[in-house]
């Protein structure tokens, strides 16, 4: 995720200091603890601040950007670097600009999306189109593996993907890895756990290659078959 808003520094500061303590305090992997309104058990969590970037200076508040691990806690990050720092801080705002591959620029207001649903119902539909984008955009990133379409009913209904019904896979699959399974066509038909590298998927006779965790495609959009 991605986000930019502001820090606000309770004392005067010394921005060069600043920066060299989110650089060597605050990048990379750190340990939170959530804070006490998170609807989560208060235990130390370990994330990954890929940048922080401090875009302007106005007095004592700091125009940032950030891209972090999802699961990431930014008020609780500004509130650390205050600490860190000696001067501490709170964030007196922040919007977030990323998850995943979707940015900002693919934002629409209600009245759009209002807009486009009522002259779907009156048949036009290029409105909603315009909106609406293909969930396989989402796992652009994902390793895949596309499977035969004999295998994907199974798939479906909670089977695991067994060698055997393997078409095509990415290279670099890690096992435990979260990949992809794809139809011939490019659907997505469902989110899985790598039981095996990539290597051994392609030689495998038997095992389970993935284990399936969500289901996306429909039951009954390709004909039952047997992996």
């Amino acid at each position: 995720k991605e986000y930019v808003g502001i820090m606000h520094l309770h004392k005067d500061f010394d921005l060069e200091k600043l920066k060299e303590v989110i650089s060597k305090k605050f990048i990379g992997k750190i340990i939170q603890i959530p804070p006490k309104k998170a609807a989560v058990a208060r235990r130390p969590r370990e994330r990954e601040v890929k940048s922080f970037d401090i875009l302007e200076v106005e007095g004592r508040d700091v125009l940032f950007q950030t891209r972090v691990e999802a699961g990431t806690y930014i008020r609780k990050l500004v509130w650390d670097i205050g600490v860190e720092a000696g001067i501490g801080a709170h964030m007196a705002e922040l919007r977030r600009i990323r998850v995943g591959n979707f940015t900002e620029d693919f934002s629409h207001s209600l009245v759009e999306i209002r807009d486009a649903f009522e002259f779907w119902k009156e048949g036009e539909e290029k409105y909603l189109r315009k909106i609406l984008i293909p969930i396989e955009f989402a796992i652009d990133h994902v390793k895949k593996v596309f499977v035969k379409d004999s295998a994907i009913e199974a798939i479906c209904n909670g089977a695991p993907l067994y060698p055997i019904g393997i078409v095509r896979i990415q290279e670099s699959i890690v096992e435990g890895e979260l990949i992809a399974i794809m139809s011939l066509k490019n659907e997505l038909v469902a989110i899985g756990i790598a039981k095996m590298n990539s290597k051994k998927m392609y030689e495998a006779k038997k095992g389970v290659a993935v284990r399936v965790d969500r289901v996306i495609m429909k039951k009954g959009t390709y004909k039952v078959g047997t992996i």
